[in-house]
């Protein structure tokens, strides 16, 4: 995979991890007894990768397991029955493929999971208030007001929330695609707005049910979650920092190809007891940096911010 050389990507990018996460501590998983440990997503040595029936048969276990006992428990809490909440909000559908099946992507993680869910919720509740300020441009469950003339402005609305909530998953790191259909039933699906704030502990519920099942039902034979926050969780925060600041600051020096380029390899900067999404199941593979490319596995998944990193340190050289 080669990507070509951009003029400085820096300048028109924000990264939230930046600042957060040098305050984050190390997660303490090996601290944890081992099955407890293992049940977290943490593996002493890289996991061996399974066919993909055996995938297929698991996400089919997990997506069912997971969804049932949704709809269960929301049927018999009683707050959720008084306010007339569905039994399970129609983007959970979609969330159950990645969790379950496509659990190796960023966009299945925890941190995106829940988080991405829950914002995505708060921003399309946000944006249904604001237009049902005026009940002419969103009308109520049951329609607008009598003797309100209806001036219906659902599509914009939902167009906007679904905008909005993808705006801030991005800017914080916490992209999830069902998240936006989140947002965008909480302005169009009359029986998903008339529970306004009221969605946001349902749809936390939710994912923390979710999330209990896919821990218990992928950790059987995979690996789930890849990490909690970031990639650079499972690192050590201080030799990830001291690592990335000598790259930027041009310390390191590249080792001669003997073509005239510079090409740094970077599975040398990598812990070699810690298993990595950025590594292969064999430990061995690495991604190399030369002066006008980057060149890595196909099947490895990149986020945009990581993506830029390498890409401005194929820059410096």
């Amino acid at each position: 995979m080669n990507w070509p050389r951009l003029g400085n990507p820096s300048k028109w990018h924000f990264d939230i991890d930046a600042y957060l996460n040098p305050y984050l501590p190390s997660p303490p998983w090996k601290q944890l007894p081992r099955f407890l440990a293992h049940f977290v997503g943490y593996r002493p040595r890289p996991q061996q990768p399974i066919g993909n029936l055996a995938m297929i048969a698991w996400a089919f276990i997990g997506i069912f397991a997971s969804l049932s006992i949704i709809e269960v428990v929301g049927r018999h809490v009683a707050s959720f029955g008084a306010k007339g909440a569905p039994l399970i909000i129609g983007s959970f559908g979609a969330a159950a493929v990645l969790e379950f099946y496509a659990i190796d992507s960023p966009l299945s993680q925890p941190r995106n999971a829940i988080l991405g869910q829950i914002l995505a919720s708060i921003v399309g509740v946000a944006v249904a208030k604001l237009f049902a300020l005026n009940p002419s441009l969103l009308p109520a469950a049951g329609g607008p007001e009598p003797g309100v003339p209806a001036h219906d402005l659902t599509w914009l609305a939902g167009a906007l929330a679904c905008a909005s909530a993808t705006s801030v998953m991005a800017l914080t790191g916490t992209v999830h695609p069902p998240a936006g259909a989140t947002a965008l039933l909480a302005v169009v699906a009359a029986d998903v707005r008339a529970l306004g704030w009221f969605l946001v502990p349902v749809v936390l519920l939710g994912c923390a049910l979710m999330l209990s099942v896919a821990l218990l039902v992928n950790n059987a034979q995979r690996r789930f979650p890849v990490y909690w926050w970031t990639a650079g969780e499972i690192w050590s925060w201080d030799e990830t920092r001291g690592v990335q600041a000598a790259l930027l600051r041009g310390a390191t020096a590249p080792s001669d190809t003997g073509d005239g380029g510079s090409t740094l390899n970077l599975e040398t900067t990598r812990s070699r007891d810690l298993y990595s999404p950025m590594m292969g199941a064999d430990g061995g593979r690495s991604i190399v940096i030369e002066a006008d490319r980057v060149v890595m596995p196909d099947d490895i998944y990149m986020t945009p911010e990581e993506r830029l990193f390498l890409e401005e340190l194929c820059r410096r050289l």
